[in-house]
């Protein structure tokens, strides 16, 4: 690794190591089941050419490179415990926004510092995100369901690939070439599989309103006498209802004992339209009072660019404070995906929530604990290719919809992994197929024999086969991704939940003093030859 580092300083490319200040600012994580995470390096490249270097110096000497987007990856898949770590932070100049003939980082940003009024990119509902993680990964946002998934949208892509060799990918690749084939594949297999995505070129889409407004909101219920069968049947109606593709509502459960709040419901809401328009929906579509009203009253309409530049911030402020907190917690996260063609099956979800948030309630009264469950809007548009047509095969998919468990003490962890698990076992079977899951909100702890056919469906077995194409030696390899034809199901012995407590954090503290003691025996051999002492000595 030393050497490693010695030759891509010499590149003139970053490289932060161990014991400087910048380092610790750029492994750190906000989930603390990750907190002892120690790369052996963190490398910044600032461009494509200087990716490829690192690609070719890692691959000749076997080095493990886990690649970082933004560091949002709910399972830590970004987070990189050994090795290089791939920060890709510095190349935000490297996005192409089709359709304006502008390129940014933040996408968002270049919308609004243009005055792109009436113009969209489909990017992600929290700010951290990061834009080539969440295109990878398919891509869930606010205009999903008027445009597609954030991958329907992708035009071209550049990656270098395990060879290190600077590839670019069209929508216009016959889809039996190589080139084809690995487009399909980026468009929803989720990063870190086939090479680094260093630039793509994606559509603005937009908005049907010609005044280029947009109605956005957020309200959040804590109904009177809780969880009654009149709110379930309330939130029932709510999931079934055939929303315009145009509108988006998202809902979070909330059982947080953290905030000592009774449980409640949050909405958030993004319309491509008018107020009066929305308004007309919500009287149409809901009929309890308070919760017809309050959606109605808790939006405003606006220029699409202050809905980025504001709304974005001020909505889903939480979300921010969530990634980047000053009180750091502990998450574990898992995801599920349902229509909302049959009321019985959403009935039993809704009915599963409700009794696990009493029962969390109860368990854990007086600790430090929270339970959501979070309902992403999808369908629509989103569901208009066919599962075969990218890699991202959930295209049934009306809710995706990720369970969050945090807590603040690491003594709670045991029972929190054990109390997901339950979660799990109750809601998976109601899953699509009974097993399917979203990779941009993944869970870490799928058992290694289920994680392709969970986020892939039917498209696991291409996907192999893209892999063989262009990585075939494996070297882009980690727990959850495309393996090749032929690899093992099985790779390593699946553990129940309830072994997994603080082994996490017991290989990384390991994996820190393994650094430190070889670290030892290398000062030690320099001062032994400062005296005249040779190895063999």
């Amino acid at each position: 690794m030393e050497q490693a580092i010695q030759v891509l300083k010499s590149l003139d490319i970053p490289v932060l190591e161990p014991g400087q200040e910048e380092y610790r600012r750029a492994i750190a994580t906000s989930n603390l089941l990750f907190r002892f995470s120690r790369p052996d390096c963190v490398i910044r490249p600032k461009n494509a050419i200087q990716v490829q270097a690192i690609i070719k110096e890692a691959r000749s000497r076997s080095i493990k490179v886990t690649i970082k987007g933004n560091g949002h990856s709910y399972a830590g898949h970004s987070t990189a415990f050994s090795g290089i770590s791939l920060d890709l932070r510095g190349m935000k100049n490297r996005l192409l926004l089709w359709m304006l003939d502008v390129s940014g980082g933040d996408v968002y940003e270049t919308l609004v510092s243009g005055k792109h009024d009436k113009f969209v990119v489909n990017g992600g509902r929290c700010p951290t995100v990061g834009v080539s993680g969440f295109i990878l990964g398919g891509g869930l946002g606010p205009f999903s369901r008027s445009f597609g998934m954030g991958s329907d949208t992708l035009l071209e892509a550049t990656l270098v690939t395990a060879s290190g060799d600077l590839v670019t990918v069209k929508r216009t690749d016959d889809k039996d070439s190589k080139e084809g084939k690995l487009f399909w594949a980026i468009r929803g297999a989720g990063g870190g599989n086939f090479g680094v995505l260093v630039q793509m070129k994606l559509k603005v889409q937009e908005l049907s309103n010609r005044y280029g407004m947009v109605v956005a909101g957020r309200y959040q219920w804590f109904p009177q006498g809780g969880f009654t069968d009149g709110i379930i049947s309330t939130m029932n109606d709510f999931y079934v209802t055939k929303w315009p593709n145009k509108l988006t509502i998202d809902t979070t459960w909330m059982c947080e004992l953290t905030k000592n709040t009774p449980n409640g419901i949050r909405f958030n809401v993004t319309f491509d339209g008018s107020k009066d328009e929305y308004a007309r929906l919500i009287d149409k579509h809901i009929q309890h009072p308070e919760l017809k009203e309050q959606l109605k009253r808790r939006v405003l309409p606006e220029k699409s660019t202050r809905f980025l530049y504001e709304t974005l911030a001020a909505q889903w402020l939480e979300e921010t404070e969530r990634a980047y907190p000053e009180k750091k917690t502990y998450e574990l996260y898992s995801s599920f995906i349902f229509k909302n063609n049959d009321r019985a099956v959403i009935s039993k979800v809704t009915s599963i929530i409700r009794d696990l948030m009493t029962a969390f309630r109860n368990d854990f009264r007086g600790e430090q604990v929270n339970f959501l469950a979070t309902w992403i809007h999808s369908g629509g548009k989103a569901a208009s290719e066919k599962p075969t047509e990218s890699a991202f095969f959930w295209r049934e998919a009306v809710f995706h919809t990720y369970i969050t468990v945090e807590w603040i003490d690491k003594w709670m962890e045991r029972d929190m992994r054990l109390f997901l698990a339950k979660v799990k076992r109750e809601l998976r079977p109601l899953s699509l197929n009974g097993t399917a899951a979203f990779i941009n909100f993944p869970d870490r702890d799928f058992p290694t024999q289920f994680h392709e056919k969970a986020y892939f469906g039917d498209n696991s077995d291409e996907l192999r086969r893209v892999k063989q194409l262009w990585d075939p030696d494996y070297f882009f390899k980690w727990t959850q991704g495309v393996r090749r034809p032929g690899d093992p199901d099985k790779v390593v012995r699946d553990m129940d939940d309830e072994d997994k407590t603080d082994q996490l954090a017991s290989e990384q503290w390991a994996q820190q003093w393994k650094y430190y003691e070889v670290k030892d025996i290398q000062d030690d051999l320099e001062d032994l030859a400062d005296l005249g002492y040779g190895e063999e000595d």
